[in-house]
């Protein structure tokens, strides 16, 4: 969690959540001893003495006391060299102190409410993962499990365990095999079945993904060639065809994840390309965001339509529309698979248990219809409705700060670029740069978005029990004990 901020009232766990403003306004902050040697010259306390005091304590529990420590000695360090206008007044000098260590207290991983309308959001982590999954998974990583031992023989084993009958259930593809990401999925296949050699993708097909990262780099970090054909917004069966040569490995497909092209647009279906395909060229498609039930998403192709089409193998996302933890996926051909399997690389890019029994609880939830199963996005898209009783309790609560209005939600994720979903929120009634920051530092922080320049919660976003949290740390900034105008 993050640390207190004079913008939020304590919320539970309040011995988790130190912060120097807070500290600073009551008399459980000891003033540090500050001596003065003649007229020029004070001198700090000793790093011990000032690691002692009691308000010290939760950053040295949050942040480790080496790295603790770190921060003080260069916050004196500082005031030593006269650096900024700090005096040395022992309150300013734990503010100071304090403020380094809420800097580190901030990048520290933690939970975060998302009211930004974006429902698996990259920059907050996918897909959260459903409750009863970690609880079920629990024991498997708190204790000595059978990672690599094939209990029935007593013999070394892979880590394969159960992912792979699992996968097959769910997608109908003959083998699959689990990595870190999805980029990993591409990479893996690219190397183990095409390095050196031809694959063919689409010119429309050659996308940017987050972070910068583009499939015609991977394909050259790979060692295998990019042939390019057809066109941005058409591509043909008689492109790929014609482009196939004595070196040609594969045929690559590409969901076209954060993007969509409409209008005048044509592309290849896989089963009549597949049917003329040379025996030899693999057929591989990156499907990406990991759908497996179309009745869910009818706009997106499943994986298992196009394992039934005639793609040899497909790669996805596991912390996406599946809703489980980041991994990549690859379904389809045994012989295949076990080409990736043997790559020297798959050592490198092999998953930890967490990732494994985290995924096998999800697939077996999910195979069961049971509501763990589900994708956040489709949990959060069912409730939809709520979204707007929400924003008008809120609205009724705060009338002169709030106003409930319809708006967009989307899946995210790098997942259905074009198709927006109803829901409801919240604009806030100030200067949106100031809330905006003042919602990010409360003991957890809550993510809005500033659009028009109006600050604005999507509760299209907002589970039940985070929409509580929301509720109390908005009520003393509404209530005008926070500030929520610009004071310079």
């Amino acid at each position: 969690m993050p640390a207190f901020c004079s913008n939020c009232s304590p919320l539970t766990d309040k011995r988790e959540l130190p912060h120097a403003q807070s500290f600073a306004a009551t008399p459980e902050r000891p003033k540090s001893k500050v001596t003065r040697q003649g007229n020029s010259q004070a001198r700090l306390p000793q790093i011990d003495k000032f690691l002692s005091q009691d308000f010290i304590q939760p950053y040295v529990a949050k942040l480790s006391r080496p790295v603790v420590t770190n921060a003080v000695r260069a916050v004196f360090a500082e005031l030593r060299a006269g650096k900024g206008a700090i005096s040395l007044e022992p309150a300013k000098v734990n503010d100071a102190v304090c403020a380094r260590l809420d800097k580190l207290m901030r990048v520290r991983q933690q939970r975060v409410i998302n009211a930004t309308g974006t429902i698996i959001h990259t920059n907050l982590g996918r897909s959260p993962i459903h409750p009863d999954l970690w609880e079920a998974a629990k024991q498997t990583n708190t204790h000595y499990c059978n990672l690599e031992l094939a209990l029935a023989e007593g013999k070394r084993g892979q880590r394969k365990g159960l992912l792979p009958t699992l996968l097959q259930s769910l997608t109908g593809g003959e083998d699959a095999l689990v990595v870190n990401n999805n980029a990993c999925s591409v990479y893996l296949l690219l190397l183990a079945l095409a390095q050196g050699k031809e694959v063919i993708v689409s010119r429309g097909e050659q996308i940017q993904i987050g972070g910068g990262f583009r499939i015609p780099d991977i394909l050259a970090m790979s060692g295998a060639k990019l042939v390019e054909v057809g066109t941005t917004n058409i591509t043909t069966c008689d492109d790929y065809l014609d482009a196939i040569t004595d070196n040609t490995a594969m045929v690559l497909m590409v969901h076209q994840s954060n993007f969509a092209i409409r209008g005048f647009t044509q592309s290849v279906d896989i089963k009549a390309l597949r049917e003329r395909l040379p025996e030899g060229v693999v057929l591989a498609v990156d499907q990406g965001s990991g759908v497996s039930d179309e009745d869910f998403c009818p706009q997106e192709k499943s994986i298992v339509r196009y394992l039934k089409q005639g793609a040899d193998l497909v790669c996805f996302s596991g912390d996406k529309i599946l809703g489980g933890p980041q991994a990549g996926i690859v379904c389809g051909r045994g012989d295949l698979i076990r080409k990736l399997e043997t790559n020297p690389m798959m050592r490198a890019f092999r998953p930890g248990r967490i990732i494994l029994s985290l995924l096998e609880e999800l697939l077996i939830a999910k195979l069961n219809r049971q509501v763990s199963g589900q994708g956040v996005s489709q949990r959060m898209l069912a409730q939809l409705s709520g979204a707007q009783r929400r924003a008008e309790s809120l609205q009724r609560e705060f009338p002169h700060q709030l106003e409930a209005i319809a708006m967009d939600a989307v899946v995210g994720g790098g997942t259905l670029p074009d198709t927006d979903y109803p829901g409801f929120g919240v604009v806030v009634k100030g200067n949106p740069k100031v809330l905006s920051r003042t919602l990010r530092n409360c003991p957890i922080s809550v993510i809005g978005v500033v659009s028009k320049e109006r600050f604005m919660l999507n509760l299209s976003s907002v589970s039940d029990d985070d929409f509580e949290l929301l509720r109390a740390q908005l009520a003393p900034i509404l209530d005008g004990e926070q500030p929520t105008q610009d004071s310079q």
